[in-house]
Formats: structure tokens, sequence, C-alpha cells
């Protein structure tokens, strides 16, 4: 029998605001951060609109020196590892910081930085070229980041696995404590790439939504008007620890990290498996593994990107993983309000997920309003938030390459949250 592993600690920087209050309250209230570009001129873009991280002056986090040798990401990262790390109250004195480890996962990294320097290196010579570009375009400078911060001296690494970095993150950071690695893990997801050249690439494949003109009503996941998803930003991290070092120290718990399940669909580099047969084995590993049936799930937070494709394919994968409980189980996508967060949304989405669950409310999916047959028929939460008690709630996060990953999060008898 595994010694349970859980939740101490969250933080969060997204488009709704800084720290865990501003992302579920927007959240609960269906208030959409998406708005036009503001970051550079979008103008011969199909897509212009995003939802973008307004509330970070990075001179009233770091240094100028950091401010400036930081991308956005890291930046994201370093401060929503600093939220839960004082949320959890965490003792980083030694002995203890030898045994706290990060694992922070990311779609893209420091693309930014890569892109600029490109330009310098083909307008002003290899001379010019930024020392600092190799560090800061690296996917694990999160991570690594955030172990300078504090000094934390356990396993480090990023976990790169396209939109479900961030899930992933989570669920191998507690298979690390369960198998004596560490004591403590941070973990989460974090991405900053509303980029030009990443708004073109994803418009080329037809996967972001063009409807421009309606703002915060485009993202429509599951609804038979959309169109595709619209970009975020941001990152989301937690504070892992297992059940008996959390009581140990007196933390409080937010819930527990009760199943997870990975499966890759080994079919195609962008477009997920027709039958949906990867996403139906991730939610049946979660399960597993948590002990848990479909008939213990009340939420589902769902990857729910609102693309053609991926939101009519997880919709029949969860009614084949559920089966007679598919009628019974809220089903929810938050990416309309937070925008899709990329390699961040895993970590963010299971961070709504607790949230769920402490406060007993169920979020909508925001623009939901003409059912679409394709999608399965399941409850979309449609209109605003429900008051429910969750015994469980599980969190998909499915990404290009066929990656798919599947948290399952139970409350700790006991424990308030």
């Amino acid at each position: 029998m595994f010694e349970p592993i859980v939740i101490t600690g969250m933080g969060a920087v997204t488009p709704l605001g800084l720290g865990v209050q501003a992302l579920w309250q927007g959240v609960l209230a269906g208030r959409s951060a998406v708005g036009p570009i503001t970051r550079f001129d979008a103008a011969a873009l199909a897509t212009r609109i995003a939802a973008e991280v307004h509330d970070v002056d990075p001179l009233a986090h770091f240094d100028r020196k950091d401010a400036r040798r930081l991308e956005p990401f890291v930046q994201y990262a370093v401060i929503a590892a600093r939220q839960a790390i004082a949320d959890a109250g965490l003792d980083l004195r030694p002995p203890a910081r030898t045994r706290i480890g990060v694992i922070v996962g990311t779609g893209i990294g420091g693309v930014g930085m890569l892109i600029e320097q490109a330009r310098v290196l083909e307008t002003q010579g290899p001379r010019r070229v930024s020392p600092f570009l190799i560090p800061m375009m690296l996917p694990d400078m999160a991570a690594g980041q955030i172990a300078i911060d504090h000094g934390l001296e356990g396993p480090n690494m990023a976990v790169i696995s396209a939109c479900a970095s961030g899930a992933n993150a989570v669920g191998e950071a507690a298979a690390m404590i369960r198998r004596g690695t560490a004591d403590v893990m941070i973990a989460g997801g974090t991405e900053s790439a509303i980029l030009p050249v990443a708004i073109a690439g994803f418009n080329v494949m037809g996967a972001l939504s063009t409807n421009n003109e309606a703002g915060p009503a485009a993202n429509r996941p599951f609804d038979a008007r959309r169109d595709g998803f619209v970009m975020g930003e941001g990152s989301g991290v937690v504070v892992l620890e297992s059940l008996a070092h959390a009581r140990g120290r007196g933390a409080r718990i937010y819930g527990e990290v009760a199943g997870y399940g990975a499966s890759a669909d080994a079919y195609h580099m962008a477009a997920p498996r027709e039958d949906g047969a990867g996403a139906v084995a991730a939610m049946q590993a979660a399960l597993a593994s948590a002990g848990l049936t479909p008939a213990d799930i009340d939420y589902l937070n769902a990857h729910g990107t609102g693309t053609r494709l991926n939101d009519a394919i997880e919709g029949h994968a969860i009614r084949q993983v559920f089966g007679a409980e598919a009628d019974r189980v809220a089903v929810s996508s938050t990416k309309p309000v937070t925008g899709h967060l990329l390699g961040a949304a895993g970590a963010v989405e299971a961070i709504i997920c607790l949230m769920a669950m402490a406060e007993g409310a169920i979020p909508p999916t925001v623009n939901y309003a003409e059912p679409d047959p394709a999608c399965g028929g399941l409850d979309y939460v449609p209109g605003g938030p429900r008051r429910a008690t969750l015994r469980a709630v599980m969190s998909n996060s499915f990404g290009f390459g066929g990656h798919n990953a599947c948290l399952v999060f139970r409350p700790v008898p006991g424990e308030a949250g």
C-alpha cells in the first residue's frame, strides 16, 4: 500500500491575475481574460486575440539583472513557485532542502529569445549573439531557476510533452516521492509563447480561433460553433509531499494526488487518434492507480481546447471510460477563461480541480451554448458554476505528438483543505 501523496501549497500566475484566488475567482465567475494582443502588432495574423499576463512587473519580483536574464516563462514559474512554497510553509533550511526537488514542464520554453538572437546573428554577426542565449532558451531553466532561488538540492528537471507537460510534471513528481527520491517536490508547468511565429504556426495548422471580433467569446469548447483555441500564458506550481510528512509538520492539505495515468496515441504528430484510444488509456490508468471507478468521479476538467477534432474525440473517450456514469459526471473546460496555457495548462487546471474540491463548486464551460452531438452529449456545465460536494475529480491534458496525461484528486479525510 503506497503512502498517499498530497498537495500542501499552490501558486499561480495567469491572465486572470497573480495568485490562486485570482485564478479561481475568475474561473468561477466565467470572467474571460481573452482580449486583443498587445505585445506586438498582430494586424497581419489571422488570430489577433490571446489571454496575456498583464500583472507581472519583472522589477517587482527580480533585481534588474535577473529581470533581463530570465525569459518570461522562467519568471512566471519562479513567481508561482514562491507563492506555492510560502503557501505550504516549507522549511527550506539544511538539511531539509537537500530532499526537495523540482519538476516544471513547458511545451515551448524560451523560443522568444531564440528568435531574437537569430535576428541578431543574421543582422549583426555571430560575435553579437548574447552569451545568455543558451541558458535563457533552455526549457529546463524554469526548474533550475526555482532551485537556485531557494537552494533546493533534490532532483531537478523539466518534463516536455507539449500541452500535457504540466500534468505529467505533477504526476511524475508524485511518483518520485513514492519511490523515495525526495521528501517534497515542487511541480508544475509554465509557458510564455504569445509570439508572432507561434500564432502564425498554429494558424496555418488551423488550431487557433480566428473569431477575433468575438474576443472573450471566441473560444467555445464542445460547442457546435467552435473554431479553435485561444492561446494563453502563465504558470501553475504545486507542492507535493507524503501524507505522513505533511501531517508531521502540521501542513494544510488541499487534497491527494490519488491517480495518474499517461499514454501515447502513437498515431500522428498533431491529430489525436480518431477512436480516442490514447485518451481512454490515460483515464483508465489514472482511475486504476487511484483504486477508483467512474462512479467515484464527480467532476472532470476536460482538455477541451475548442478545436473540431479534440473536443469530439475527447467527448467520446470520456463516454467510453465512464459508460453508464457518463451522463452523471459534470465535465467542463476552463480554457475559454484562462486561454490555453499550453505546457502550463495541466498544472493550472490541477489547481482549479483542487479549488473545486475545497470550495464545493464546479466551474462552467464558458461560451458553451449550442451543443454539438459529435461531442458525446455530456453534461458540459453550461450557464454558470454549480455547488457540489466532490468526492473525486479528474483532469485531462493531451498534447501534440500524442501525449496523454490524466490526474485524479480526492479530499483527504479529516482535512479541510
